[in-house]
């Protein structure tokens, strides 16, 4: 991590020479001038000091404070030889300059006050004695340098703000990215189990029994073949639907069969009866159209409980009942059979009920499984509708 913030110091520390050195040969062409105002021209020990002053600029970036404090030492030394302070007064400048922009205003206030103090001084061993033009000078100088360099330091304070915002934004964005990556894997999860669960085990009954009655009753095993003929047909189909949303999205025109709804339990009971499960229709209420999303999430509840019945509980039989109420559905489907353990029940490690469930939060109901009232299991779901009864209406299924 600290290579790649290596070429960064080393440019600033260039930069800073650089600028000391340009400091430094402002301020040696000053003091050979002549000022007319009495000043002795330049000597050895001045222009030792003047050096010294620029050689801690070098540094102003790395301890401002002190190389602030270290210029007005020497400069005053330089003023006490009697040397014009005008001079070293631009290296002074810049030091308070970047103590305004990298420190808080009290320090900067106080460096300020140390360079005031300094060029009234010079204006009381200056020859001509012009205290009140140093005094000008101190007060207005320092002021000014410390204000903008307050602000260079609040608006440097403001962008790195900015920064970490901006940092932050760009995580919440890839988190919310990455849910919205793992929602759409758990939304496809559920279509995949629903959809090849159980058209697999209405097959895998089917082609058992087919097996089982093929030499001594081939009538039987001819209607099981047509049973998986027909099933497998309709897990392609299922299948093409959901690989056709997944490719062309909500945007591109429907070219595939409409999803499952309630219409379509009377098909599913009747498929199940064929693979040794006597399900029963039951629809209390008037139906009404719901919500496609509403429709589908019962469809599914349904066809994965009557999979969890052909699974573990065949020869069981089993009811499904659909119940509009006015603001709420309610599916239940209850077998007959041995009642098994509600966590072996579904696809391995429980997935068929939490899928179940998963798929009612989404639209803001509940799935409750356990034993029947007259033994069994029972799964039951009650979804929020948001259509009223309408009257005039037939059976969602037959």
């Amino acid at each position: 991590m600290q290579r790649p913030r290596t070429p960064v110091r080393r440019s600033t520390g260039a930069l800073d020479v650089l600028v000391a050195a340009a400091v430094l040969g402002c301020a040696l062409l000053l003091g050979r001038q002549d000022t007319g105002e009495g000043y002795p021209p330049l000597n050895r020990a001045g222009c030792l000091l003047t050096l010294a002053v620029h050689v801690l600029l070098c540094f102003r970036r790395r301890t401002p404070v002190l190389v602030v404090s270290g210029v007005l030492v020497l400069w005053t030394a330089y003023i006490a030889l009697g040397s014009w302070p005008v001079v070293n007064s631009l290296a002074a400048q810049l030091a308070l300059y970047t103590v305004a922009a990298t420190r808080p205003l009290r320090t900067a206030v106080t460096a300020g006050a140390g360079v005031g103090a300094v060029w009234v001084y010079g204006g009381f061993t200056a020859p001509g004695g012009s205290v009140a033009a140093a005094a000008a000078l101190g007060v207005v100088v320092p002021a000014v340098l410390v204000r903008f360099g307050q602000s260079a330091r609040e608006s440097e304070r403001r962008g790195r703000r900015l920064a970490e915002l901006a940092a932050q934004l760009r995580a919440e964005r890839d988190v919310k990215a990455e849910r919205a990556v793992a929602d759409e894997q758990a939304r496809i999860a559920r279509e995949l189990h629903d959809v090849i669960a159980h058209h697999m085990s209405v097959i895998a009954v089917q082609s058992g029994l087919a097996h089982y009655v093929f030499d001594t009753d081939p009538g039987a095993a001819r209607k099981a073949l047509v049973t998986i003929a027909g099933t497998s047909s309709e897990a392609l189909e299922e299948m093409r639907r959901m690989l056709t949303l997944l490719r062309a999205g909500d945007n591109t025109p429907e070219s595939y069969t409409p999803m499952p709804t309630l219409g379509g339990l009377g098909e599913m009971a009747a498929r199940m009866r064929e693979g040794g499960v006597d399900v029963e229709l039951v629809l209390d209420g008037r139906a009404r159209s719901l919500p496609p999303g509403v429709e589908l999430c019962a469809y599914r509840v349904v066809q994965e409980a009557l999979t969890n019945v052909l699974r573990h509980a065949r020869p069981a039989g089993a009811v499904v009942q659909v119940r509009y109420g006015p603001h709420h559905l309610m599916v239940t489907v209850t077998d007959d059979g041995p009642g098994p353990d509600p966590a072996g029940s579904g696809d391995g490690g429980g997935h068929g009920l939490i899928g179940m469930r998963e798929r009612a939060k989404l639209y803001g109901g509940t799935v409750t499984t356990g034993p029947g009232p007259d033994g069994g299991f029972r799964v039951q779901l009650v979804l929020p509708t948001s259509s009223p009864p309408a009257g005039g209406e037939g059976p969602a299924g037959g």
